[in-house]
């Protein structure tokens, strides 16, 4: 089979963090008051480790997820769900990153995915490094990792939709495919 069953971020911490703490850390992010952090403010406030901004389709892509309103931001009670899901993906990231470089080479990510339950080619890894590689060193740093897993999960549930036999192989048309592709997009 070329993709998982379902994937999902293991949890590390099931319990909740403290609502103080996390009252003091989105009033800090919430630079302009409103009660809402806006996908720039949450970028500005996260880190990647590598001093580059912190990849704002990441940041889009998880505001998304939790913005159950539509209003462009989260507000406290939805970025308690943010933090624990930005939290996760640490612990995830720093467990793979063998080498603690604070980057995922493509061994790595292979290791990665593979527990996550995909099965690619290593051509196919070569593809991903080069597709989430924002700084060129053949290696991808924490915010783009946690795209390149979110991409692979929505380009997977989209696939499934088509795979009814789940034997990892479609028969489509090309508007099919076009339609597959900009449901992600």
């Amino acid at each position: 089979m070329a993709y998982h069953n379902r994937y999902q971020a293991p949890l590390y911490n099931n319990a909740p963090p403290d609502q103080s703490f996390l009252w003091n850390i989105f009033q800090r992010v919430d630079k302009d008051r409103s009660g809402v952090i806006s996908d720039s403010e949450l970028q500005q406030a996260l880190s990647n480790g590598t001093w580059m901004p912190f990849n704002p389709v990441t940041v889009r892509s998880i505001i998304s997820m939790f913005d159950r309103e539509n209003k462009g931001g989260v507000n406290f009670h939805e970025f308690g769900g943010v933090w624990k899901y930005i939290t996760d993906w640490q612990h995830i990231f720093r467990t793979y990153d063998r080498d603690n470089s604070g980057l995922i080479d493509r061994d790595e990510l292979k290791q990665t995915l593979t527990c996550f339950g995909y099965r690619l080619s290593d051509q196919f890894y070569n593809i991903l490094i080069q597709k989430f590689d924002r700084q060129g060193k053949g290696q991808v740093a924490f915010d783009d990792f946690i795209q390149c897993c979110i991409v692979l999960q929505r380009l997977t549930d989209v696939f499934r939709r088509y795979d009814t036999d789940q034997d990892g192989w479609i028969q489509i048309s090309y508007e099919q495919y076009l339609s597959m592709i900009f449901s992600v997009i």
